[in-house]
């Protein structure tokens, strides 16, 4: 199967976006600070964004808390063209625990990753739906570490489910994951090694 160029289509609906001259209205899911760093960089040229901090799958909540905490610290401090803003999504671990029932023992990468994907993505759709947000998108597309393809192909899913548009992505490119590492260091962010949840914690450790 060939993989699709979500980078293309990203370009061609900002390529529309410039023409018609306004900045529409995003909800940005952000999984932290450093995946959001390069995203908003990008993004808020041509979107009004609101970045929604949506992350039951974090363990334990101190650390959802410190992550929170670095991602207001970033949107206050990042210089941006149309101006950023954030909501805090609840916290609860046992939605994510249900998800992951079953699946304890799958690898990192795998359906449990999925099924997060889709948590996160469904409840920032609802919100994005629910606020007449324009579009919706994620920060996750940008870790080498995170299947682009799959969340791109449950976005456009969850968007058919909710009636509002997926923004596709996939924030890796262009040397967008680089560009992360460098404003994370530019602006001195928590960047933890591992992805969040408590299984991805006991695997390899990752860099969101």
């Amino acid at each position: 199967m060939n993989k699709i160029n979500y980078q293309k289509q990203t370009d061609e609906i900002i390529d529309g976006i410039a023409k018609n001259g306004s900045a529409p209205t995003l909800l940005l899911h952000s999984c932290c600070a450093p995946c959001s760093s390069y995203t908003l960089e990008y993004l808020s040229q041509y979107f009004a964004i609101t970045v929604f901090y949506f992350n039951p799958n974090i363990s334990p909540k101190s650390e959802f808390e410190k992550r929170f905490a670095e991602q207001k610290r970033l949107i206050e401090a990042l210089p941006v063209k149309n101006k950023v803003k954030l909501i805090k999504g609840d916290y609860d671990y046992s939605e994510f625990l249900k998800i992951a029932k079953g699946l304890e023992a799958v690898k990192e990468g795998g359906e449990r990753c999925f099924k997060c994907y889709r948590m996160r993505l469904e409840q920032t759709a609802a919100r994005a739906k629910e606020q007449g947000f324009d579009y919706f998108c994620t920060t996750l597309s940008i870790s080498p570490l995170k299947n682009s393809q799959k969340i791109n192909e449950i976005g456009f899913e969850v968007a058919e489910q909710y009636g509002v548009k997926w923004l596709p992505s996939d924030f890796k490119k262009r040397e967008g994951y680089k560009r992360s590492i460098e404003l994370s260091r530019e602006y001195d962010l928590y960047r933890q090694n591992f992805c969040g949840c408590v299984y991805s914690k006991k695997e390899k450790p990752e860099e969101e």
